[in-house]
This record gives structure tokens, C-alpha cells and sequence, in this order.
């Protein structure tokens, strides 16, 4: 090979071989999972007892809170009945691995018993 074409072949070759990282490793993120409740309180002493409860199981799950209560303003259709919660986990195998854990199912019939739940485990787009 030329000596003049040397410094050439290895920008190409850093360059080739930096975007084949870079598409490899996008290709191998998985998309966020997401639990999304809408959860009416239906006694509200109880349901302090299941916020106390869940935050550990969340987080030992590693669960981080996106949304959780706070104010909703309707744009379309009906407004929800009760409060919006969303926790973020890393994939939608470890959110449903969080719903389906010994540990939480334990905390969730706290809730049952202090709220009405509609409970969704939803995938987020691929980043």
C-alpha cells in the first residue's frame, strides 16, 4: 500500500468501525417498559399504607417514577376517573417481572382494597 494512502485507510477503517458500534449497540437497547395505572382512591387511610409500601418494591425492581398523581387536564374524550401513575423500568420484561413479583402482589392488595385500578403494562419506542 501506498505511504501516502496509509492515513487515509485508517481514518476509513476508525470511521467504518465506529458506526458499526454505534448501529450495533442501538440495535441491541431494548425499549423502556412502562406500568401506567389509573387508580380512583376509594379510602384514602388505606391507600397512604400502599404508597408507603410500593416506593421499595418499585425501586428493588428498578422502577423509577415518571408520573405519580399530580394534575391532569383532559384534552379528548373523558377525563380519568382517578390519578395517572407511570413508572419507567428498563424493558417491558422487568415492568412486567415487577407486576408479577411475589413482593408486589403482596402491595397491590393493599391497594385493592383502598382504591379502583385500571392497570396497563405498555412498551415505549425504541431509542
Amino acid at each position: 500500500m501506498n505511504c501516502k494512502k496509509l492515513p487515509f485507510a485508517v481514518v476509513a477503517a476508525v470511521i467504518v468501525a465506529a458506526t458499526g458500534f454505534s448501529v450495533l449497540r442501538a440495535a441491541t437497547v431494548a425499549a423502556k417498559g412502562y406500568v401506567v395505572a389509573e387508580i380512583t382512591v376509594t379510602d384514602p387511610e388505606a391507600y397512604k399504607q400502599y404508597v408507603a409500601a410500593v416506593a421499595p418494591v418499585v425501586a428493588k425492581f428498578g422502577g423509577k417514577y415518571i408520573v405519580r398523581g399530580g394534575q391532569t387536564v383532559a384534552v379528548e374524550g373523558e377525563p380519568p376517573s382517578g390519578r395517572i401513575v407511570v413508572i419507567e423500568f428498563d424493558d417491558l420484561a422487568a415492568a412486567r417481572l415487577f407486576e408479577d413479583s411475589p413482593e408486589y402482589q403482596a402491595v397491590a392488595a393493599l391497594r385493592h382494597k383502598a382504591a379502583r385500578s385500571r392497570v396497563f403494562i405498555v412498551e415505549g419506542t425504541a431509542p
